[in-house]
C-alpha cells in the first residue's frame, strides 16, 4: 500500500489560504486542512505547532507578496505611504486573510521586511530614536485597522450589501429631526461606512504622518 503523500510547508500554505479565501479564522481548523490535504492533522502539526502559528505564516506570505519588487522612493513619508498602498493591496486581493493578519498579527520575514522599511523611514523623517518605536506601532496599528475595515467589506456579498444600504437609507433618511437635528440636517451628505473606503485610507494615514512631520518641524522663532 502506497503511503500518504508528504507535504511541504508551502503546499500546506497553498491550501491554508485558499481554505481562508471563502471562509474565516474562526471556522478555520487544523482538521478541516488536513481533511482537504487528504491527512491527518498529527501530520500538519510537524510544520506548525498550533493554528495560531500557521495563520501567522499564511498573513505573512501575503506581507511576502507586498514586499516583492518594492523600492524605497521619494522622502520618508513616500516610503511609508507606499508600504501601505502594498499591504492595502495585497490584503485586497485576499480579504479573509486580513482579518487574519489583524488578529494574529506575522512574525515571518514579510513582517521583518514591513518593519525594517517603516523604521528606516522614520529614521529618515529626523524623529529621535527614542521615539521611533512609539510612532512605529501607531502606524502599524493604523495601517492594520484601516487593511482589515477594508478588505472585510470586500467579503460581503452584492445581496447583503444591498440590504445594508437599504438600512442605511432607512437609518437616515427616516431619522425623526425632532429627536435627531443634525443627522437629518445632513441626512443627504452622509455617505454609508463602505464608500469611499480607498480615498479615506489614504487621507487618514496622510494626516497621521502629517501629525509626525510636525512634530519634527524645527519651531519658528
Amino acid at each position: 500500500m502506497a503511503g500518504r503523500r508528504r507535504w511541504t510547508t508551502e503546499e500546506i500554505l497553498d491550501v491554508a489560504a485558499e481554505l481562508l479565501r471563502t471562509s474565516d479564522a474562526e471556522s478555520f481548523s487544523v482538521r478541516k486542512l488536513a481533511a482537504t490535504l487528504g491527512t491527518d492533522s498529527s501530520s500538519l502539526y510537524r510544520h506548525f505547532r498550533s493554528k495560531t502559528e500557521l495563520l501567522r505564516a499564511v498573513a505573512d506570505r501575503i506581507l511576502l507578496a507586498a514586499m516583492d519588487g518594492y523600492r524605497p522612493e521619494g522622502d520618508w513619508k513616500q516610503r511609508i505611504t507606499a508600504l501601505a498602498l502594498r499591504v492595502r493591496e495585497a490584503f485586497g486581493s485576499q480579504p479573509q486573510l486580513a482579518a487574519v493578519w489583524g488578529r494574529y498579527a506575522s512574525g515571518g520575514a514579510g513582517s521583518r521586511l514591513v518593519v525594517e522599511e517603516v523604521l528606516q523611514a522614520l529614521r529618515e523623517s529626523g524623529l529621535p530614536d527614542e521615539e521611533i518605536p512609539v510612532r512605529y506601532h501607531r502606524i502599524a496599528v493604523l495601517i492594520a485597522s484601516l487593511v482589515a475595515s477594508e478588505a472585510g467589506s470586500g467579503t460581503v456579498t452584492p445581496e447583503e450589501r444591498e440590504q445594508g444600504m437599504e438600512l442605511f437609507r432607512v437609518m437616515i433618511l427616516g431619522a425623526d429631526p425632532g429627536h435627531f437635528p443634525a443627522l437629518a440636517h445632513f441626512a443627504r451628505d452622509v455617505r454609508p461606512l463602505g464608500a469611499d473606503r480607498a480615498a479615506a485610507f489614504e487621507e487618514i494615514l496622510a494626516a497621521h504622518l502629517a501629525q509626525i512631520e510636525a512634530a519634527v518641524r524645527p519651531v519658528e522663532i
